[in-house]
C-alpha cells in the first residue's frame, strides 16, 4: 500500500522571485505584442527587426555577426536563419571578413534602411504601449 504524502504547501513567491515572474511576462507580452505588430505592418518578424535596428544603430556598416549575436542574445544559428531571410528579402548583405574567413559580416541596403524607417514607428509605438 503506498504511503499517504503529506499535502502540498502552496509556496508564496518572495520578493524577487515575483519581480523575475513579472519581467518574463512583461517580456514575453511586449515581445509578441512587438511580433503581431511588425508582422501584421510590415511582414517583418521580430528578430529581423532587432537585426535591422542593430545595424542602424551602427552606423549601416559591416556587422560582424558573432558580435551581432550577442547583441540582439540570438543564437548563432537564430540570428543566421534571420539574416539569411533578410538577405533573401534583399535588406542585407552578407560577406566574409578577408584577413579572417570564418568571419562573416552583415551590412544593410537601402532597401534594408527603407523598411526599418517604414517599421520604426510601429516598433517604438508598440514599446510605449507596453512599457508604460
Amino acid at each position: 500500500m503506498p504511503k499517504p504524502t503529506a499535502p502540498v504547501e502552496q509556496v508564496v513567491p518572495d520578493a524577487l522571485v515575483a519581480q523575475w515572474r513579472d519581467l518574463l511576462t512583461r517580456h514575453a507580452t511586449t515581445s509578441c505584442a512587438l511580433e503581431k505588430e511588425l508582422q501584421g505592418r510590415h511582414h517583418l518578424g521580430l528578430s529581423e527587426f532587432e537585426t535591422l535596428d542593430r545595424l542602424i544603430d551602427a552606423g549601416g556598416e559591416t556587422y560582424k555577426m558573432s558580435d551581432l549575436a550577442n547583441d540582439i542574445h540570438l543564437s548563432q544559428s537564430a540570428l543566421s536563419r534571420a539574416v539569411a531571410r533578410l538577405e533573401r528579402d534583399g535588406l542585407v548583405n552578407r560577406t566574409l571578413c578577408t584577413e579572417d574567413r570564418r568571419a562573416i559580416f552583415v551590412c544593410l541596403t537601402d532597401k534594408g534602411r527603407e523598411l526599418h524607417s517604414a517599421a520604426a514607428p510601429t516598433h517604438r509605438e508598440v514599446l510605449k504601449q507596453s512599457l508604460h
